[in-house]
């Protein structure tokens, strides 16, 4: 093997190129003969630099160094020599070149000259001989003597780049046998089978070191975790691929399948890191034990806890939180709610705690298009009030005490019944609305901690704010704020914002005091599907729990096996490590408007006002009510995902909503005092009756009655106009909304 290195050494000079085409001397200082190729060295600015070269690259600029073969001369004139076809033949080893006669000196011109030899260029082959009539006559002396010499033009590293490119097409050959091979082992009834190849290889060259029960638990103020679940039956069936990879404790990868322009497919490796990645083989312990357990303590040390599962519809949310379900049967001992439950009855046996005498409560409450239902109370509708002390009630809502883990799965169950009551599928509706279960800690009836744990509505639902269906709409809108508003709260929380804008939405509205205090501490469960048909739903999910607390990502996260470190693979052309702002938007991402470049003001920020047009909207509403500035500020702080056409919609929802709830107070007002008239007006047409009544107090107390009514009846017929302007302000403001947005913005 050594002489395929020639006259090469260690400490020996080459010539080399360099990769922007310069050439200059570096020092040989080894020999790698596993792929024929030698290190080299030089010193440049001062810096020792070096890289690993091939020996044809280095024999084509250093013939000198070449390795010489000895060949006999023969006797006999070799016949010219054959050309060489340009596909399929390969170059006959038993190819000798004619040594030169000593006494025969070829002239200057044809000499050699030893500059940069290049492999001959592949001649195209010979045409068919001629008819024998027509054949030319023998070659002369001369033609001869030109043969001769041709053939000792070749040099050594001629022959040597040769034999380079009969092992390249010998290596091509195999490589080419091996993919026939491959092909037929494939099961083409899989659809994306390439893809499932792609991503197999890529799995094969990472080092896993998935998160275990010896790992330490850490202390977050806001814990962020992923959680993902495996393949269901419809996925299997249809034969989905997993596209999501978890190599470590806290690192989730998505193979995103994407398509050149000339239809070659390949993949995107996007990465991301949290606090806690758990796959696919977790069990809901596992997940209790990094998430919702840690924050256990915190209540009885008067602070608030929040855990909250989000993701899309079916992606494990209601799995996590409630239990383990066996078809339409959930076990819900196998929760987060029953677990954290467990827990708290058993640090309240501890002597530290048993002293505090604490009674534990319950409460279960829906939230489904911005309005509260009791799920303990057969979804009897409950009211958000602000009191005073700028406290927020929850009016009507029933505590529940309970005294040992029986008692709450009890409550679970009454609450999940409730839930998926008069539905078709307890998905359809779960995936529509926010469950919120806490269990409340109080001593002499005061509250000491509170464990807020909630089961977020399906992020995909946010999407739905131009549907026809006016319900549908106002689903989404709900759902989105909700989710915005949430983030904004938590990033509130984690930065110590003097302002949480909780009043936003009736989620963040319900657990403000989760969000205010240094002894609040919150944790998310982001659930994802693992299948390529929801990839970008997953995608979505983890740019939301990213943006939550922001984790930053670098290549040195990706644990690649050794050998594998540093090499990008060549089915992934782009391995996203990180991802700009604009791109990472939320999945409670909707449908925007275009804004006119006239009415974008100066710094390039539209202008709000101009746009949004908010002189169709009640004027009151929008000088004195919080829940507007709340919901300005949210949309500014996200302003890449709310165009200002969206953030009109959004207050004409929420002014809906206000208004709705105004109406319908003031009708059960209006229905009440119909009842005391129709008394009131019984009492006098009994007076009628009488023989000698009198018959001027009749007629007053009618006109008195009849007046009361025409003014409530009337402030009430005005209301419900204000409040059919703003439902058509709704549909109209819906409309604008375009799903595509100039990435101006």
């Amino acid at each position: 093997m050594a002489s395929a290195f020639g006259k090469i050494v260690v400490g020996t000079y080459v010539e080399i190129k360099r990769s922007d085409g310069r050439i200059h001397q570096a020092m040989v200082t080894s020999l790698n003969e596993d792929n024929e190729s030698v290190t080299v060295e030089w010193i440049e600015n001062g810096d020792t630099k070096g890289k690993e070269i091939d020996l044809e690259s280095i024999f084509a600029l250093n013939p000198d160094v070449a390795p010489d073969e000895e060949i006999a001369p023969s006797p006999e004139t070799p016949p010219p020599p054959t050309p060489v076809c340009v596909k399929g033949s390969k170059i006959a080893k038993n190819r000798r070149t004619i040594a030169p006669v000593k006494n025969d000196t070829p002239s200057r011109d044809n000499r050699a000259i030893p500059t940069r030899a290049r492999p001959p260029q592949p001649q195209q082959p010979e045409p068919a001989p001629p008819p024998p009539a027509q054949q030319p006559a023998q070659p002369t002396q001369a033609q001869t003597q030109q043969q001769l010499q041709n053939a000792r033009r070749k040099s050594n590293c001629v022959k040597e780049v040769e034999k380079l490119q009969e092992k390249r097409e010998r290596r091509r050959l195999q490589q080419q046998e091996l993919r026939e091979k491959r092909a037929q082992e494939v099961d083409t009834t899989i659809p994306n089978y390439e893809i499932m190849y792609m991503i197999r290889d890529f799995r094969a060259s990472l080092d896993y070191r998935p998160l275990t029960t010896a790992d330490l638990i850490e202390e977050h103020r806001i814990c962020v975790c992923v959680r993902k679940r495996p393949l269901n039956k419809k996925e299997l069936t249809m034969k989905d691929l997993d596209v999501i990879t978890i190599p470590s404790k806290d690192v989730v990868m998505v193979h995103e399948p994407k398509q050149k322009v000339d239809l070659t497919r390949y993949l995107e490796n996007q990465t991301f890191r949290f606090d806690y990645a758990f796959d696919d083989s977790t069990t809901n312990e596992m997940v209790y034990r990094f998430t919702a357990r840690p924050l256990v303590e915190t209540i009885f040390e008067r602070g608030m806890a929040t855990c909250f599962a989000y993701g899309q519809t079916g992606s494990g949310k209601t799995h996590t939180m409630g239990g383990d379900f066996s078809g339409k049967n959930q076990d819900c001992s196998k929760g987060i709610y029953a677990l954290a439950a467990r827990d708290v009855f058993l640090m309240l046996k501890k002597p530290n705690y048993k002293k505090l005498d604490l009674q534990v409560y319950a409460t279960f409450f829906e939230i489904y298009s911005g309005k509260v239902f009791d799920l303990l109370n057969r979804k009897a509708k409950l009211r958000v009030l602000e009191d005073g002390k700028q406290q927020v009630q929850v009016v009507g809502l029933q505590e529940k005490e309970v005294k040992c883990t029986e008692d709450v799965l009890k409550l679970i169950e009454v609450g999940n019944s409730c839930r998926t009551s008069g539905q078709t599928s307890a998905n359809a509706h779960s995936s529509r609305s926010h469950a919120v279960f806490q269990i409340i800690l109080r001593r002499k009836g005061k509250m000491h901690g509170k464990f807020s744990l909630i089961d977020l509505a399906g992020n995909e639902r946010g999407a739905d704010t131009s549907s026809a269906d006016r319900q549908t709409r106002l689903e989404g809108a709900e759902i989105n704020k909700s989710l915005l508003a949430l983030k904004e709260c938590i990033r509130a929380l984690g930065r110590n914002k003097p302002h949480t804008p909780f009043r936003a939405s009736k989620l963040t509205q319900v657990l403000r005091d989760s969000f205010i205090g240094e002894n609040s501490r919150t944790c998310m469960i982001a659930t994802i599907s693992p299948g390529m048909t929801s990839c970008e739903n997953t995608l979505n999910t983890l740019r939301y729990a990213n943006r939550v607390k922001e984790f930053g990502i670098s290549p040195s996260d990706i644990p690649f096996s050794q050998g594998g470190q540093g090499s990008r693979p060549e089915h992934s052309p782009t391995n996203t490590f990180e991802f700009d702002d604009f791109a990472a938007t939320s999945p409670s991402r909707v449908k925007e408007l275009t804004v006119d470049p006239n009415q974008v003001i100066e710094g390039g920020r539209p202008n709000i006002h101009t746009v949004n047009q908010l002189d169709l909207l009640d004027e009151d509403w929008l000088s004195i009510s919080p829940q507007r500035d709340d919901l300005k500020l949210l949309c500014e702080q996200n302003e890449e995902e709310v165009s200002p056409q969206l953030f009109t919609f959004h207050e004409a929802v929420s002014q809906l909503v206000e208004m709705e709830e105004q109406v319908l107070e003031d009708h059960r007002a209006v229905f009440q005092e119909s009842i005391r008239w129709l008394e009131d007006e019984k009492v006098l047409l009994e007076m009628t009756e009488e023989v000698d009544y009198d018959v001027e107090s009749y007629a007053t107390q009618l006109e008195q009655i009849l007046d009361q009514k025409i003014e409530i009846l009337t402030e009430l017929r005005d209301k419900v106009k204000s409040f059919r302007s703003a439902l058509q302000e709704e549909e109209q403001a819906s409309k604008q909304i375009n799903p595509k947005r100039p990435r101006a913005l």
